[in-house]
């Protein structure tokens, strides 16, 4: 018999269902906002905690009632970025449209940020407050108004996006299956806003994996794993390579993989399984995967001569390069493979 506290998490969102809203129509994006009361940022305490996203309904989202349920993907810009751009980059509404997918694409408020960047190195929110919290009851707001497989909600991000990405994971994995960060960090990797621009640099300054071993323990077993896919670039001068490493090592934690700490902390641990591919260009992908009992639990695809960009995206817009591989085709085979 289901816990009473699931039992009434059901009972809920029944209700809550019978004074829905009819969806909009499929294949739009729909504008709203959110606040959480835990959102205040430490180094920021006036900006209000609340911040504007877009929700794309799919094209496939075609039931009138919303009785199918759809997972759903959270999409996090990077710095100098906007929900607009990064969905048009990454043609996200293409691969929402084939997998049936919600997407839902928060925005950051400039007050809050001056270069549009989401504060992972702010200390509410790198614990689990702040806009950690606010992207959460953004995603509980969009399970109320649409129908939600809350089993399949994947947290996705650029840059500073994937370090507030990777955050929810690790703070959050009651309301997150699986990961995936394309050029970012750890959560927690920086000890103050004014460390932020070394750890890009030379990787974290705090203990990552002592994060991860109280997330763990404080985590119910039953939301574990919460698997990780990391992609970066060799070349990548804004966020240097070993950041992606020391994101894996924290996941492994997280997942209770037995290599999590072993060997020097700039170096990946022993995966279980690796493969090299080369693309037309001449690129060189090094692909690096983690299993416990055969599960997927991280992996980490390095593309040698990639910068600071989203791989395989649209570049008439900033911080994306065109060249293979496609990062929004490799997002969409993790999140298949992950809820399996």
């Amino acid at each position: 018999m289901p816990p009473l506290k699931d039992l009434w998490s059901r009972v809920r969102e029944f209700f809550a269902g019978l004074f829905r809203k009819k969806p909009p129509e499929p294949g739009k994006f729909v504008a709203d906002t959110k606040l959480a009361w835990r959102g205040f940022l430490v180094h920021a305490p006036l900006i209000p905690p609340q911040r504007e996203y877009l929700a794309y309904v799919p094209a496939s989202a075609t039931d009138p009632w919303g009785w199918r349920r759809h997972p759903l993907l959270v999409l996090l810009h990077g710095c100098r970025q906007t929900p607009e751009d990064i969905a048009a980059a990454t043609h996200i509404a293409r691969l929402a449209d084939d997998d049936d997918l919600l997407v839902l694409l928060p925005r950051q408020n400039p007050r809050a940020n001056v270069w549009g960047c989401w504060n992972w190195f702010d200390a509410a929110t790198a614990h689990g407050w702040g806009e950690t919290a606010i992207v959460a009851a953004q995603i509980r707001a969009v399970r109320r108004s649409y129908r939600i497989d809350k089993k399949r909600v994947f947290v996705a991000g650029l840059s500073s996006g994937g370090a507030l990405a990777a955050t929810l994971g690790i703070m959050r994995p009651d309301l997150v299956a699986a990961v995936f960060v394309h050029s970012g960090i750890a959560c927690g990797a920086a000890s103050s806003p004014f460390a932020a621009l070394g750890v890009l640099k030379r990787g974290a300054d705090t203990d990552i994996l002592g994060i991860a071993a109280k997330a763990r323990a404080a985590a119910d077993p039953r939301t574990l794993p919460v698997p990780l896919l990391v992609v970066h670039g060799g070349a990548d001068d804004t966020v240097a390579p070993v950041n992606a490493i020391q994101l894996v090592r924290q996941y492994l934690a997280l997942n209770g993989h037995p290599t999590a700490g072993s060997g020097p902390a700039e170096a990946l641990p022993p995966p279980d399984a690796t493969r090299v591919e080369t693309t037309p260009a001449g690129r060189t992908i090094t692909t690096s995967e983690w299993r416990v009992d055969g599960r997927l639990v991280a992996r980490h695809v390095q593309v040698d001569a990639l910068g600071h960009a989203w791989s395989g995206g649209d570049e008439s817009y900033p911080y994306n390069d065109a060249s293979a591989p496609d990062a929004t085709a490799l997002l969409g085979a993790f999140m298949r493979e992950a809820v399996q």
